[in-house]
């Protein structure tokens, strides 16, 4: 946790400013994260700093689709959102600083980002969160 640090604070502030518009954080220890949900922003979903988990809804136990099945490459079932984050939470404590470098030049928010796709298959099976 101490290697992803700087990104976990970043997660922090952010957190923090969501809880002045209304967000709230609890700790989930079976995700190595702090989460705060309802947090004010776009169309929905989660991003991952470090330890911090920020999510616009009341759950992280909700089901989601993967981002093949989003982009149409395939009819895959629903996956649980909770678990997907887990698997950058282990990926950020895997790489810290260069975990944030490595993610934006595989394609960031995309179906090509093989950190993306790591975590879902992660989501899907339990292990395989590693994007190499």
């Amino acid at each position: 946790m101490l290697w992803t640090a700087p990104n976990t604070a970043l997660g922090m502030v952010a957190g923090s400013i969501g809880v002045a518009f209304g967000a709230h954080a609890h700790l989930r220890p079976q995700d190595l994260a702090l989460v705060f949900h309802r947090m004010p922003w776009g169309p929905g979903g989660a991003l991952t700093l470090g330890n911090i988990i920020l999510h616009t809804g009341d759950t992280l136990d909700s089901p989601c689709v993967t981002y093949a099945h989003r982009a149409g490459h395939g009819d895959e079932p629903a996956i649980v959102l909770a678990d997907h984050e887990r698997a950058h939470v282990l990926q950020y404590m895997a790489l810290g600083p260069l975990f944030l470098p490595l993610y934006l030049l595989c394609g960031g928010v995309s179906v090509r980002n093989r950190f993306e796709r790591a975590a879902d298959r992660y989501a899907q099976c339990g292990h395989g969160w590693w994007p190499w």
